[in-house]
């Protein structure tokens, strides 16, 4: 992905081995892709939401240095990296959802099918319940997801942090669309008949 990888991957181990100078050292090698990613999701939220791109990388950045992971390369950061930031802003609409019970009008735009309101934070969660649905039963797809969707990045990019084709990505992302669109209208109307839940 680029030149210095070999550098974040030798950065991480140290940090896996204590090394409290790698935590310092990393984020500048890993801030322009952290920085992407939380740009992508902030705009997928309210306009006036009180959380800004920095504040969700540094909030980000401190949870994943924090937590003993064996990690095996640049982009298995970013890829966790891109988990964290999700987590962080449901957790934000999760409190916001306790405070406030009112809907609003921007639009977020899973697909052309689906619009989800980023003021109606009941939404936000029912998105992020299917994805979670997702993650067990097939964590590699919702991956895709969440990379492309909530991470902003390109069919090349997603296919270089995991390893894949730029065909498969897209074949990935596809599937998992319809997969998420089907239990996010089984969320809405449990009654509604349904098809297997295969992915």
């Amino acid at each position: 992905m680029c030149a210095d990888d070999g550098q974040v991957t030798l950065l991480l181990k140290a940090m896996k081995n204590g090394d409290k100078s790698a935590v310092e050292k990393l984020l500048p090698l890993v801030y322009k892709e952290l920085h992407q990613l939380a740009k992508a999701y902030m705009q997928r939220e309210r306009p006036d939401h009180t959380l800004q791109p920095t504040a969700l990388i540094n909030e980000a950045y401190l949870r994943l240095v924090r937590d003993n992971v064996d990690w095996q390369s640049r982009q298995h950061f970013i890829g966790v990296a891109a988990n964290v930031m999700r987590r962080l802003l449901v957790d934000y609409a999760r409190a916001r959802n306790a405070e406030m019970r009112v809907g609003g009008l921007q639009r977020v735009e899973l697909e052309e099918g689906l619009m989800i309101s980023s003021e109606r934070s009941d939404e936000v969660l029912a998105l992020h319940d299917a994805l979670t649905n997702l993650e067990a039963v097939d964590p590699h797809r919702a991956k895709v997801v969440e990379l492309r969707y909530f991470g902003g990045f390109s069919v090349d990019e997603i296919g270089e942090i995991l390893e894949m084709s730029p065909r498969s990505v897209k074949r990935q992302w596809a599937l998992a669309r319809i997969w998420l669109l089907k239990q996010m209208k089984k969320s809405r109307d449990p009654d509604a008949p349904h098809g297997e839940n295969v992915v």
